[in-house]
């Protein structure tokens, strides 16, 4: 099978953009692009995302077992780029605070969902985090969509 066609085929499902976030050992903050978001359960909220096993930050995620999904809001294109590219430095130039839990939350994003991680799946080259969701927010603002690889307008 050819994972570029499969990557090709799974893009054509149009899919809003998120940035988890936690904070390492030293309270540094983490963060990665994600579409792999999906509500799992409203009794208990749970939801799921996907991390892939080489991601740098896969461990500070299972270390602090706390995580922030930031569901980008359609001004927040920059942030899709910035979040899914390695650098030490992803949250220079962004706007975002440190939640009393020292979780990195990200500012006028349509949603964020602060979680406990519930359980964690093997998923292939991915781990399927699960989180049990203890606080949450959100807005009337338009979502950032992608189709096709591309941002929808």
């Amino acid at each position: 099978m050819d994972k570029n066609e499969l990557r090709q085929a799974f893009g054509c499902f149009t899919t809003g953009v998120a940035i988890v976030t936690t904070s390492s050992e030293d309270f540094e903050p983490v963060g990665l692009t994600i579409n792999s978001f999906t509500s799992l359960s409203l009794e208990p909220p749970l939801l799921m995302w996907g991390i892939s096993k080489n991601a740098p930050s896969i461990e500070a995620f299972k270390y602090r077992r706390l995580f922030e999904v930031n569901v980008l809001s359609s001004h927040q294109k920059d942030l899709l780029k910035k979040f899914s590219t390695p650098s030490n430095d992803k949250f220079n130039d962004v706007h975002w605070e440190m939640s009393d839990n020292k979780l990195p939350k990200i500012k006028e994003c349509v949603a964020n969902f602060e979680c406990v991680i519930h359980s964690i799946f093997p998923g292939g080259d991915h781990e399927i985090i699960v989180g049990m969701i203890k606080h949450f927010s959100f807005n009337d603002k338009p979502p950032l969509m992608l189709s096709r690889s591309g941002i929808i307008n």
